[in-house]
């Protein structure tokens, strides 16, 4: 039985790391275009994502997964793990310097079942699950990308 959106649960979080792309990637600087480039954009979106455990994974750990698959993607979509920077008119652009993605390990005393339909927006536990990065009120000089794996 789902219980009230009053839940209380520790989240427990190891210190963050920055993945890095897993193989050398070009270093450039890309501009970003003028619909990505609006005042308006100029912020973190929050997005938080639920999945059950899958019995396929056997013995496997989903953290150690999910980092090694960010990594070898990066290669590929290396921009993300740069960081914004202003030129001129304050004009946005990605210095893809490889500096890397923000990666949290934790673990929720609670379970997925537990939380029932309160995962649906607007979800209640939102200050519980996302991992506010101390400094990154702003875009630009941040990681443009964090992770938070979080096993319950």
């Amino acid at each position: 039985m789902p219980l009230s959106s009053s839940l209380t649960f520790p989240v427990r979080r190891k210190e963050p790391e920055l993945v890095k792309p897993a193989k050398a990637v070009p270093r450039e600087i890309k501009e970003l275009s003028d619909i990505d480039d609006q005042q308006g954009l100029r912020f973190h979106y929050p997005l938080i994502m639920f999945y059950r455990k899958n019995p396929r994974m056997g013995g496997k750990n989903p953290v150690r997964l999910i980092r090694d698959a960010l990594a070898k993607a990066l290669v590929y979509y290396y921009p993300y793990a740069g960081r914004l920077i202003e030129g001129a008119n304050k004009k946005l652009m990605v210095d893809c310097s490889s500096e890397g993605v923000v990666f949290v390990e934790a673990e929720a005393d609670v379970r997925l079942e537990e939380l029932g339909n309160t995962i649906l927006p607007p979800c209640p536990y939102w200050e519980e699950l996302l991992y506010d990065v101390p400094s990154s009120k702003g875009i630009v000089g941040c990681p443009l990308i964090l992770i938070q794996v979080t096993l319950y």
